[in-house]
């Protein structure tokens, strides 16, 4: 079988218009992806130059081998029905490494035609190291690297106004495009470059913030040789992910007409504000994972689609986002509808097993994040409790309570004689070791009034630590699954 190549995939060369700092599956699933339908679509023309941002390894051999070309293979559930998309990538020119191809890369910043940097440098690259030096080739840091190709091309086109660069991070960290922005100004000043340069900086560039979702399952180990036989050749680049897609783009400047992705059906949507749909994702999405997998993890669910394949936690699912989060949120009802009917296809894609325990990850700052503004907005709305995250909260406790903390620094519970482990902030999972044998009617109103955990005392919500408690007993006297099926019966 003959291997994905220029020869087997050709594709016209295009000027390098974006510079990556990043060659990682999502990179390539999501904006390589996307930058492909506009090459395609529109008169976008334009290629993307990978950046390999650190000096530990090196760049996967079949990148070279591969000319660059790779599959990019959605799988999922689009209406209730599954879907198999399948495309081979030739947005990628090439690839370079900061460290042992310094000069090369360097020369990237005195390309006429370049006018887009992406990155994805993981939640630690953007950081501030006053440490790093200009003269290191590169700097040690992302922000230091950034800063200095900037000034470079600054000198290089004489501070040419039409010579900035719009900067698109997709580091999961909130403000992602203003963090960064911050960082390279205070180089820009310890680093002496100059008021020329830090106007250029200001009126040339475009920072973004930006948000970004899609569920990369990268490389299928397993199934690579399958698909290669329903595909026709070998890849070894082979990427796959979910069919949804997201990416909101907010600039203090409208940059929509250079980069024409929504004209080519892709999920993107410019704006100058993107918190509405930050929080639109982190109270229905997240906030649905953080609702009800600790319930279902009890209940003796392992993955989210097995649970989504059960009637009842789907139910319980379900209501949480429709009848208590969607209506504390501020866009329009038809678009959250969508985007949460868009959500339990997710769930429910049995290409994806995402493990229930994975997600339970620091469960007690999610819930704070991302289910306790959705209870609070519930309330003052309504001056009443919702039933399904007030419960949440009820499953989380007795999720946690059930063990004891080891000398791994970890949590160790039990579900019936199966071993569990739960990872949390040390200081929440001290606490609970603590109260292991505390009784409910005092361990609750102990967790509920912890200002660390969760920044107010919620026993002053009217109501709350009673249902907790009443809850908390039920499923400790009569089990998860048997408190589940009476207290959340699916409705006829």
């Amino acid at each position: 079988m003959e291997r994905l190549s220029a020869k087997t995939a050709p594709a016209p060369e295009r000027p390098i218009r974006v510079i990556q700092f990043g060659e990682g599956n999502f990179l390539r699933a999501f904006v390589d992806y996307m930058i492909d339908f506009a090459n395609e679509k529109t008169d976008f023309n334009g290629s993307v130059m990978l950046i390999k941002p650190i000096p530990m390894g090196t760049l996967f051999p079949a990148f070279k081998e591969q000319d660059y070309r790779y599959t990019v293979m959605l799988r999922g559930l689009v209406d209730g029905k599954p879907v198999e998309q399948s495309r081979v990538v030739t947005s990628v020119a090439g690839a370079l490494d900061a460290y042992s191809e310094y000069e090369t890369y360097a020369g990237l910043a005195r390309l006429d035609t370049l006018r887009f940097v992406v990155s994805n440098t993981t939640e630690a690259g953007i950081v501030l190291d006053k440490e790093d030096q200009f003269e290191l080739c590169p700097p040690k840091s992302y922000p230091g690297k950034l800063t200095k190709f900037l000034y470079e091309r600054a000198e290089a086109f004489d501070y040419a106004p039409d010579k900035g660069l719009i900067i698109l991070p997709v580091e999961l960290i909130d403000d992602n495009g203003i963090q960064l922005h911050r960082c390279v100004r205070e180089l820009a000043s310890i680093w002496k470059l100059g008021p020329r340069f830090e106007q250029w900086l200001e009126e040339a560039c475009v920072f973004t913030s930006t948000l970004v979702d899609r569920i990369v399952t990268g490389y299928p180990r397993g199934e690579d040789k399958a698909i290669w036989e329903k595909l026709g050749y070998e890849d070894h680049l082979l990427d796959t992910a979910e069919p949804f897609g997201l990416w909101v783009i907010e600039s203090p400047k409208d940059i929509s007409h250079e980069l024409p992705l929504p004209q080519c059906g892709m999920p993107v949507i410019f704006t100058d504000n993107q918190k509405p749909y930050k929080q639109r994702k982190v109270r229905i999405l997240n906030g649905a994972h953080t609702s009800f997998v600790p319930m279902a993890f009890q209940y003796g669910m392992n993955t989210v689609v097995e649970s989504m394949n059960d009637p009842v936690i789907r139910h319980f699912m379900e209501k949480t986002i429709y009848d208590e989060v969607i209506p504390t949120l501020a866009l329009p009802r038809e678009d959250l509808l969508n985007f949460a009917e868009a959500v339990t296809g997710r769930f429910a894609n049995p290409f994806i097993q995402h493990m229930l325990l994975s997600i339970c990850l620091n469960c007690v700052s999610k819930w704070r994040a991302r289910c306790l503004p959705s209870l609070t907005g519930y309330y003052e709305a309504n001056q009443c409790l919702p039933e399904h995250l007030t419960f949440s909260m009820a499953a989380m406790i007795s999720l946690y309570s059930a063990g004891k903390l080891g000398s791994d620094g970890k949590l160790h519970c039990c579900r019936g004689n199966e071993e569990y482990l739960l990872q949390d902030d040390a200081a929440v999972l001290q606490f609970f070791d603590k109260n292991h044998d505390t009784d409910i009617q005092t361990l609750v109103p102990m967790f509920l009034g912890n200002l660390e955990f969760f920044g107010q005392d919620l026993n002053q919500i009217p109501g709350f630590q009673k249902a907790v408690v009443d809850a908390l007993e039920e499923i400790r006297t009569n089990g998860m699954k048997a408190t589940v099926l009476r207290r959340f019966p699916i409705e006829s």
